[in-house]
């Protein structure tokens, strides 16, 4: 039956997602973080939370896109469980806030019993920030379910032992340097049009949608599997960002990660050309290779990357396919773009990239 159904909507359904969740639309993206980003700032607790802290003492992991699955072919997260886990052990230790930054869970491909059957670990390890009143979750487009089932409050409340409310994006507020900064975290997924419409089109995509293109096993290449797509999607967040005072966005959904608005092979070449300058030939050596081993997945490279403003920053996600995750850090003044992989089998903690806060605001301006 699936094969003939296969045959019969193959045409029909990438048509539609092609139609409906076209290439990112700069004014659809923009009127909808302008919208909950003002939410959050004048009526905070219905779409998101203000959190104001201290940019030297308080601490914040921001991870996204896990996609735990259901422990089968199509579970991404499954190679990445284990540095997962000893992630969130280091960081609930540690004192950290932890921020679900949207697609936690597939609930595209799967549902939600047999996600919370096949990931009792990473629920309970969340669940520890949770008791510590230290968790926030934000909805994606790929666990929209959150948002818009009437009975999402009491599975939320029957995994984390308590009520976790969702929310559509959340701002951390500081003052750094005598200067107001505010940290704007949301999933990304904003202005798509499958995903990010009203009530009705939410619900139709999470419980009805979602689930057809689950059954015909039909690839509609989101915005996480197309780098096209991904590249679109960073210049428009970075347009949207560097025209916010004294803001950073922070965000998810296409698995790439995005520091100081700059993806690693723009990092590379400004690094290759400032050591071309420095006349450092061990170190132009280095990063040509690198850069030549890394250019294969990455289809552009922005034009601006050489003066672009520190605005934007992309958590990554937690299922890449060899098992390592990224995720954001903001400890002790500065912010960072942290990898966990294994080393010897044995998870691992590695800083990509950092920035002190403080230097980071005057740079913004």
């Amino acid at each position: 039956m699936r094969r003939i159904l296969q045959y019969l909507l193959r045409k029909p359904v990438l048509w539609a997602t092609k139609k409906f969740s076209s290439r990112p639309q700069r004014d659809r993206i923009f009127k909808s973080l302008d919208k909950i980003y003002a939410d959050i700032l004048e009526n905070p607790g219905k779409k998101g939370i203000e959190i104001k802290f201290e940019e030297a003492r308080n601490r914040f992991i921001i991870f996204s896109d896990q996609h735990k699955g259901a422990r089968d072919g199509a579970d991404d997260f499954m190679m990445a469980e284990p540095n997962y886990l000893a992630a969130l052990e280091h960081y609930n230790n540690a004192g950290f806030y932890f921020i679900s930054l949207g697609d936690s869970e597939e609930l595209w491909e799967n549902s939600l019993t047999k996600v919370k059957k096949h990931n009792v670990a990473t629920f309970e390890l969340e669940k520890q920030f949770a008791e510590r009143n230290a968790f926030a979750k934000v909805v994606g487009n790929h666990d929209l379910y959150w948002g818009n089932d009437p009975f999402a409050w009491w599975q939320l409340k029957n995994l984390y032992g308590k009520e976790v409310k969702v929310y559509e994006g959340l701002v951390l507020s500081a003052i750094v340097n005598e200067r107001p900064l505010s940290v704007f975290c949301t999933h990304g997924h904003q202005g798509d049009a499958q995903s990010d419409g009203n009530w009705f089109s939410k619900f139709f995509v999470a419980r009805i949608w979602a689930p057809l293109q689950a059954y015909l096993r039909i690839n509609s290449n989101t915005v996480a599997y197309n780098n096209e797509t991904k590249t679109l999607h960073n210049e428009i967040m970075y347009e949207w960002s560097s025209l916010q005072k004294e803001t950073i966005l922070i965000t998810g959904h296409t698995h790439q990660p995005v520091f100081e608005s700059l993806t690693h092979i723009e990092r590379l070449y400004k690094q290759f050309q400032a050591a071309e300058i420095a006349g450092d030939r061990e170190k132009v050596a280095s990063l040509y290779a690198e850069i030549k081993k890394r250019e294969r997945e990455f289809t552009a490279v922005s034009v601006d990357y050489q003066v672009m403003l520190p605005s934007y920053f992309n958590s990554g996600c937690c299922c890449f396919m060899d098992g390592d995750i990224t995720g954001i850090e903001i400890e002790d003044g500065f912010i960072r773009l942290i990898k966990w992989t294994k080393k010897n089998g044995v998870p691992e903690r590695v800083v990509l990239e950092e920035s002190v806060l403080t230097e980071l605001g005057v740079r913004l301006v």
